[in-house]
C-alpha cells in the first residue's frame, strides 16, 4: 500500500519562504541540516498542515545556486475554510493573488493562485 509523504520545493531564501507558508497556515516542524564531507551542504525544513505532519519539505542549498521556474511544474493546492479571510489576511503580508477567484466550472471550488517567495504557484481552495 502506497501514502502521499510530502513535496520538497527548492527555496532560495529561507527565513520569506518560512513566513509565506505559515502565512497560508503551515505550521513548521523541524530543520535538517545535510552534512557531507564536514560541511553543510542543504537545509531541509519540514511544515506540516492540519493532522497532516511534515507533508512539505523546502530544501535550501547553501552552495548559493538559484532555480528557475521549471515548465512541467503546476502547482501545490492547499484547502482554506474561508478563501476570502485567507486571501484578506494574506494581502495584509503583501500576498496578492494570481487573479480573483474563480470558478473552473459552473458549481465547482472557488479557487485562486498565489507565489511563493520563489515565484512557485500555490492553489488556494
Amino acid at each position: 500500500m502506497s501514502r502521499f509523504l510530502h513535496t520538497m520545493v527548492r527555496i532560495t531564501d529561507p527565513e520569506k519562504s518560512r513566513a509565506f507558508y505559515e502565512a497560508l497556515g503551515f505550521r513548521f516542524d523541524r530543520d535538517m541540516d545535510i552534512v557531507r564531507d564536514g560541511q553543510v551542504e542543504a537545509t531541509n525544513y519540514f511544515f506540516s498542515l492540519g493532522d497532516q505532519e511534515s507533508v512539505l519539505e523546502l530544501t535550501f542549498n547553501h552552495d548559493g545556486r538559484t532555480y528557475e521556474v521549471g515548465t512541467g511544474y503546476g502547482h501545490i493546492a492547499i484547502g482554506v475554510d474561508d478563501l476570502d479571510a485567507t486571501l484578506a489576511r494574506l494581502a495584509e503580508q503583501g500576498i496578492e493573488p494570481e487573479r480573483p477567484p474563480y470558478q473552473v466550472r459552473e458549481g465547482g471550488s472557488w479557487l485562486c493562485f498565489v507565489r511563493d517567495p520563489d515565484g512557485y504557484l500555490r492553489t488556494l481552495s
